[in-house]
């Protein structure tokens, strides 16, 4: 009976992430949106993996992932601890690297120019999603704390 529940757990988070996505309310997603999808859920795939991923659960070369197809898949990464997370100690190396100051925060500005101009990078519209989540509100920083809580998964899933 614990593992149904897990697996309904788990089940219910990956519908929540997969829906913030599926702007037409019709049970699909862009397929360039899994990635977020599986990042959101605390799970980190190499480039390969996730091009893996997209084309076991992508129908017909659509460009759109049906929830009925990314589900079952998705659960299977996440009770079988696939794609594992990035640990703590490496995500706050990457946050001091960008604080040099060692101030423990960081500024969304300084934040998304990093983001759009290095390595793999992001466009403006998964920049201003990914503030909304991160940013303090009231002081409109991105503090090292809340955004390891963002990018640091119940390891239960």
């Amino acid at each position: 009976m614990a593992l149904n529940k897990q697996i309904a757990e788990v089940e219910k988070k990956i519908r929540a992430a997969f829906e913030a996505f599926d702007y037409q309310s019709n049970n699909t997603v862009d397929v360039r949106e899994i990635g977020t999808i599986i990042y959101s859920l605390g799970r980190f795939p190499s480039q390969a993996e996730l091009h893996n991923f997209i084309a076991e659960v992508e129908e017909d070369q659509t460009g759109y992932i049906h929830l009925d197809r990314f589900l079952p898949a998705m659960s299977y990464v996440l009770m079988e601890h696939k794609f594992p997370p990035i640990s703590e100690d490496v995500l706050l190396q990457a946050f001091e690297v960008l604080d040099s100051e060692k101030k423990g925060y960081l500024d969304p500005d300084d934040l998304s120019q990093y983001m759009m101009e290095e390595g793999e990078t992001f466009t403006q519209e998964e920049m201003d999603e990914m503030l909304t989540a991160l940013t303090d509100h009231e002081t409109n920083l991105i503090y090292s704390k809340d955004l390891l809580n963002h990018l640091i998964m119940d390891p239960e899933v």
